[in-house]
């Protein structure tokens, strides 16, 4: 394989940790801002029933390789990828790192920012999981219009790796995507603390956590959303599962919550696969072993399971 080498693991330290968040927090804030009115839900409301106008309206602005409505997939990679953000994040902040890998790899790339509530400015995916999952469904319908593609397969980080099962199970997603990958999902929920401990890596997070964010409530174990979604079973027939997860998440805990259970399932610790790396939370979303087996699950025809020997960017 070739391209650029592995970077050595980040240290496993809080300030390495915090730093990251800032990061985040920063980045997020300067690409939310002039979204405090939420113009893109006005403007799915007046698409006058344009599937692609409606989803255009959610796209997340800014993200490299993401978003070319004019992109045409490849017999190569013949089904776009559609980047679901996590719990406070938006699309424009996630997807720094993997949309553009994606994207040179030849997909055609395409990240919405969803889950806004009346009078929270600048956090996003913390209105009801099934709100945010009609939302999902709005941006794929678009996207599938706009390459005539059939299918999509869904990458996903945190809420954004569990909601959208919600998306296959009642809103008829399951006939639209072939794959969902979820890096750090919150599949079987997570505790108050764990929310909590996200919410210091997003100023203003931490305020709205038990009092604005309907999906920090749907997100916490046993709610009723998490208890419909799992009755019966975690997964769909015809759609293929890949889970990522970390030993170091500290948000979603026990990592091992994080996995489905089912046919077509592969769960996969960072560790197995790289005992040096230790990405948290937050990191997953840019960390180059995780990037590695996304590409490994969107083809494993063509891609092989990451290991710390290979180069992964490859």
């Amino acid at each position: 394989m070739s391209g650029t080498p592995l970077r050595p693991p980040l240290p496993r330290t809080g300030f390495g940790r915090r730093l990251a968040s800032l990061a985040a927090g920063c980045g997020l804030l300067g690409a939310a801002l002039a979204g405090a009115a939420d113009p893109a839900q006005a403007a799915v409301r007046g698409s006058g029933g344009d599937p692609i106008a409606a989803a255009q309206a959610l796209a997340a602005p800014g993200v490299p390789g993401a978003n070319d409505w004019s992109c045409h997939p490849s017999a190569a990679h013949p089904r776009p990828v559609v980047l679901v953000h996590g719990t406070f994040a938006n699309g424009s902040v996630n997807w720094l790192t993997i949309a553009p890998a994606l994207a040179a790899n030849g997909y055609c790339v395409y990240a919405l920012t969803y889950g806004a509530v009346p009078n929270v400015p600048v956090l996003r995916a913390i209105a009801p999981v099934a709100d945010s999952a009609q939302q999902l469904a709005t941006f794929v319908d678009g996207v599938l219009a706009a390459t005539g593609s059939g299918q999509v397969d869904l990458v996903g980080h945190s809420q954004g790796g569990m909601m959208p099962r919600y998306y296959l199970k009642f809103d008829g997603g399951a006939a639209k995507v072939h794959a969902l990958v979820g890096l750090a999902p919150s599949n079987h929920g997570t505790t108050l603390d764990g929310l909590t401990t996200l919410a210091q890596s997003f100023p203003g997070a931490q305020a709205v956590v038990s009092s604005a964010c309907p999906a920090c409530a749907d997100q916490e174990v046993g709610s009723a959303t998490l208890d419909q979604l799992n009755a019966g079973g975690d997964t769909m027939p015809g759609v293929d599962y890949t889970v990522i997860a970390t030993e170091d998440d500290e948000v979603v805990t026990p990592y091992t919550s994080q996995f489905l259970s089912g046919p077509n399932v592969e769960n996969v610790t960072v560790q197995a696969l790289c005992p040096l790396n230790h990405p948290d939370h937050v990191l997953m979303a840019t960390d180059l072993v995780v990037l590695h087996e996304v590409r490994h699950a969107l083809d494993p025809a063509h891609v092989g399971e990451a290991d710390c020997s290979a180069n992964l960017t490859g």
